[in-house]
């Protein structure tokens, strides 16, 4: 036979290496992943490169991905995934494919593609033949749901749902009857909110093919279609739930619809905040696949960031691992697994790791919730620290060596109180004298043997065993606060003190919670003595928690309130109080009528442990305390007279700080055993946080005049000089150099004062991380404006300020309060006092400000602001620093009383501009400009707050935009007369 026959008829040669080129040594999976980070308009030219590019970029899992990192607003899916990215980006007909044969390329093959189409694809009507081997349980008591389930195993309840209006409207076609135009959240891999109308998300189910199918899960469908709560109710099960004593928008997210086709579903995880929860399927059926807390599933990894607690969990989607990890597994570890039948109930207590698989189109309801089994659980999550996380999840292979090793030896000595203590752990340990290769090997491996025996053999979740891996030098106030928590600081304080306050009978168990999230025991320790030391009546049980939202723990004693500073460390807590006793002794000395409207201060010291024993020391803000100054502490010289804390010296640590500049000498902040505290005279009456939804609109009103009238005394309140000469010190020592000229824009040695000076260079340096600042803040702030942040702030804050060399008609620098948010502003009953300037300091207590609202409060009586709180944020700056917090958080942004509070602070916020300025660059003329520049700038979120408050902002193409919607109103105030 002729060999160029023989040849003809080998098989083709493999086009992979010429059509690739260098990238031929990428694994598909690899490349299909650097695809996903290109534009649609990139992949599809990279597409036009070679057969091998064009068979890699025309993948529908890869155009489902871009499409949904792209999408903005309503989701309408057009039948394949590159077909909706055209309609979106309106060049669906410009780009039509020629009506032509479709390309077929042999000599190329990948497993990788293969087994995603696969999935695409596959049938599941293999999976309905096991029921599975959860226990199924009708009827089933209060008692004997606690005695065996709660907390303790999953369990399936029939019978819970028959009585539910659900039962049988909730079919697709019902729905979408009553609900096709009714847009709901979808749920899917990327950060972006997506949401579909529901007749487009049933056409999407009918006409997709995608491996990881989209599926509505939406905790928002109560206020998106109010009617589906009715048509179900919580099982009498469940009704206990701790966090119900919150209001609805501070509370987490608790209840979901859930709507998905087949082979869509939850991939492995936890629920949030280790909560427990129910879920009752309406129609369809789901396939469970559970493991014990700490039994981390195969294919799945769990990452725990060290530096806040944040988990991140790494997992193949529900379809990928039943196709491609059940398998592997060993009987002795396979999950616990059920196929849910439409009508039941599924119970998944606290810690559980789950993976839920939608055989078919299935519609379901589910709820999270807190109660006196799993409290302790859900408030050590909140703890700050990480190692407890990682160890509530992943067992044991949480831990490092070192970590196991000491955590072993607790173990042992604690054996008799745990759980799962029947085998030795040192049977299963590696020896310490193995091969350094082996060790790591058998560390790094993680077969599902190895995993078993890490969670079985001393990894128990039982609360005192899990509360050991806490960080006890991590205090709640001064840690990072995870971004995975479901409730935020703030939120989870005032949480457990209404809690404290609503459920006495349960202290017990909450003191125990408290203690795991806030060390509360040890502020505890703390108050005592100070108390102690101040001749106050020791703390009663209703004392016991802190109260509010603030930054530092406040414990309202008697007739006196009692503040620990910690926030920030020791340096920041030393100016802070510094600041505000300097404040409190200025106010004396002017005899300012703001006077009788801040709490009178009835004493002030510092509290520190030293060997053992507490100790205590009057401050009143001057000099610098014995205990701080033999011990160098703050790391920079402090003169020891006057008010060596106070404002200046603040603003000087500011600057220091500002844009994370610092020169690594400041080490008070590990210095965790020294508090600063300050005791003032309890008000009258309740927060206005307390208050906001029961007030007339004539009260809020009288409360942005009052706020105006207030501010205008503190902004005219003489401010102590300034020596600049450290400030020099500073600037030399600091060496900073030169970023294309902004932070020396206004030089050194210049005319302009001095405070203005050090404001000024402050901005400059958080100018120089903003972006970087924003992006880590993300959503809701858009991304879009995040890239033109650089080039919306000035490089002159000189001219932001309207001052310049020689110039000595600006107005001087203003005292700030910075921090006149609706938890800092008290208010009384207009029956008690009237709203006038008199003074009130010796009115008597009406009520617990922090207390949850009684019934009498809202019988329509009115309110009087007569307090304002928390001076330890005080500054010197721009007076505009004090709108912010004013108008987003006590007006949410109601221009009407920001009017009302500038009728009444009178005072001009700048001089005009000439003309020759003004025509330069016509933004500078502008205080919403101004106004905007300081949001941004903020060291908090305020840009979160913005962006939530106004979330058609979110597609706003410029800054200007934004900052004319939010502040455009200042625009319009000249000041009055």
């Amino acid at each position: 036979m002729d060999n160029s026959l023989l040849e003809e008829t080998e098989a083709p040669r493999d086009r992979r290496a010429d059509a690739l080129g260098d990238l031929r040594v990428l694994p598909d999976e690899i490349l299909c992943g650097i695809f996903e980070l290109l534009s649609p308009r990139d992949v599809a030219r990279l597409a036009c490169v070679s057969s091998v590019m064009y068979i890699l970029c025309n993948e529908e899992p890869l155009w489902m991905s871009l499409c949904l990192k792209g999408v903005s607003g309503l989701l309408q899916y057009k039948g394949s995934w590159k077909k909706t990215i055209l309609h979106s980006e309106n060049l669906e007909d410009n780009c039509k494919e020629n009506q032509r044969k479709s390309f077929h390329f042999d000599g190329f093959n990948s497993l990788f593609l293969y087994r995603r189409l696969y999935r695409c694809h596959t049938s599941l009507d293999g999976f309905y033949a096991d029921d599975g081997n959860v226990e199924r349980r009708k009827n089933l008591s209060l008692k004997d749901f606690n005695d065996e389930y709660d907390s303790k195993k999953p369990v399936i309840l029939t019978g819970l749902a028959d009585m539910w209006p659900a039962r049988s409207k909730w079919t697709t076609d019902r729905l979408l009857q009553s609900y096709g135009d009714v847009a709901f959240k979808i749920s899917q891999s990327s950060s972006r909110k997506i949401k579909m109308k529901l007749k487009d998300y049933a056409s999407y189910m009918k006409l997709q093919h995608d491996e990881d199918p989209l599926y509505i899960f939406d905790e928002k469908f109560g206020e998106a279609a109010p009617s589906l709560l009715k048509d179900y109710s919580v099982p009498h099960l469940f009704q206990e739930d701790y966090f119900d004593v919150l209001d609805t928008d501070k509370r987490p997210s608790y209840r979901w619809l859930i709507i998905g086709p087949e082979r869509s579903g939850a991939s492995w995880h936890v629920d949030p905040a280790l909560t427990s929860a129910w879920n009752t399927l309406l129609s369809g059926r789901k396939r469970w696949a559970l493991y014990p807390p700490g039994k981390v599933p195969l294919g799945v990894t769990v990452h725990v960031n060290e530096e806040d607690g944040d988990v991140n969990i790494d997992t193949p989607s529900s379809l990928q691992w039943w196709l491609d990890f059940y398998p592997l597994l060993a009987d002795e570890n396979k999950p616990v697994e059920c196929t849910q039948l439409p009508g039941e109930t599924i119970y998944v207590p606290s810690g559980w790791w789950h993976c839920v698989l939608n055989l078919e189109t299935t519609i379901a309801v589910t709820q999270n919730f807190v109660n006196s089994n799993n409290f302790e659980f859900v408030c050590l999550d909140m703890a700050p620290g990480y190692h407890h996380k990682g160890v509530c999840r992943a067992g044991l292979l949480a831990l490092d060596e070192e970590s196991y090793e000491n955590a072993k030896e607790n173990i042992l000595c604690n054996e008799n109180n745990l759980r799962n203590s029947d085998l030795s752990r040192k049977e299963k340990r590696p020896r310490t004298h193995k091969n350094r290769d082996d060790l790591k090997y058998e560390r790094n491996i993680n077969g599902p043997s190895r995993m078993y025996n890490l969670w079985k053999n001393g990894f128990s979740y039982d609360i005192s065993f899990l509360s050991m891996f806490l960080d006890k030098d991590r205090d709640h106030y001064s840690s990072p606060w995870s971004s995975g928590n479901c409730i935020g600081q703030r939120e989870l304080r005032e949480w457990l003190s209404k809690l404290w306050i609503g459920k006495p009978g349960m202290r017990e168990l909450i003191w125990k919670g408290a203690c795991l999230a806030l060390n509360a025991d040890s502020w505890l320790e703390s108050l005592t003595k100070i108390c102690a030391f101040n001749n106050l009546p020791c703390p009663s049980n209703d004392e016991w928690l802190p109260v509010g939202t603030g930054s530092n723990p406040v414990y309202l004693v008697g007739n006196s309130v009692v503040k620990i500073f910690v926030e920030g460390g020791l340096g920041a807590s030393l100016y802070g109080l510094g600041t505000e006793l300097e404040f409190y002794s200025l106010l004396h000395d002017v005899n300012s009528p703001i006077r009788n409207h801040i709490p009178n201060i009835l004493a002030s010291g510092i509290l520190y442990l030293e060997d053992g024993c507490y100790t205590h020391v009057p401050w009143d803000g001057k000099g610098v305390p014995d205990v701080i100054s033999k011990n160098d502490l703050i790391g920079q010289k402090c003169g020891v007279d006057g008010f060596s804390f106070g404002v200046w010296a603040k603003k000087l640590s500011e600057y220091r700080s500002a844009g994370m500049l610092m020169d690594g000498s400041d080490n008070s902040a590990i210095h965790s055993s020294i508090w600063p505290y300050i005791i003032t005279k309890r008000c009258k009456g309740k927060i206005f946080a307390e208050l906001r939804d029961i007030l007339s609109s004539e009260d809020t009103t009288n409360l942005a005049t009052f706020l105006g009238e207030q501010l205008r005394q503190i902004h005219l309140l003489p401010h102590p000089p300034l020596d600049f000469s450290s400030f020099s010190d500073i600037e030399q020592k600091s060496g900073l150099p030169e970023t294309n000229g902004c932070l020396e824009c206004i030089p050194y040695k210049s005319n302009i004062l001095a405070e203005w000076e050090i404001f000024i260079k402050t901005l400059m340096r958080k100018r120089k991380d903003v972006s970087s600042r924003l992006t880590k803040w993300g959503e809701p702030i858009p991304s879009k404006l995040i890239d033109k942040v650089d080039e919306y702030i000035p490089h002159d804050f000189g001219k932001l300020l309207n001052i310049a060399e020689n110039s000595q008609s600006h107005k001087l620098c203003s005292w700030i309060h910075n921090d006149i948010m609706d938890d800092n502003i008290y208010m009384e009953p207009l029956c008690v006092s009237s709203c006038t300037s008199g003074n009130t300091e010796d009115a008597g207590i009406v009520d617990n400000g922090f207390s949850i609202g009684h019934d009498e409060d809202r019988n329509g009586k009115s309110w009087c602001p007569s307090h304002i709180l928390d001076f330890s944020d005080l500054s010197i700056g721009d007076p505009i620093f004090d709108l912010i917090p004013i108008f987003l958080d006590v007006f949410r942004g109601d221009s009407h009383l920001l009017w009302r509070f500038l009728e009444s602070y009178k005072l001009p916020f700048a001089s005009k501009l000439s003309t020759q300025e003004s025509a330069e660059d016509d933004k500078f003329g502008r205080l919403s400009y101004r106004a905007m520049c300081y949001c941004i700038l903020h060291d908090e979120n305020v840009l979160g707050a913005i962006f939530s408050m106004w979330s058609e902002l979110r597609s706003a193409t410029s800054w200007e935009e934004v900052e004319l919607t939010v502040w455009g109103e200042l625009n319009n105030y000249q000041g009055f007369p």
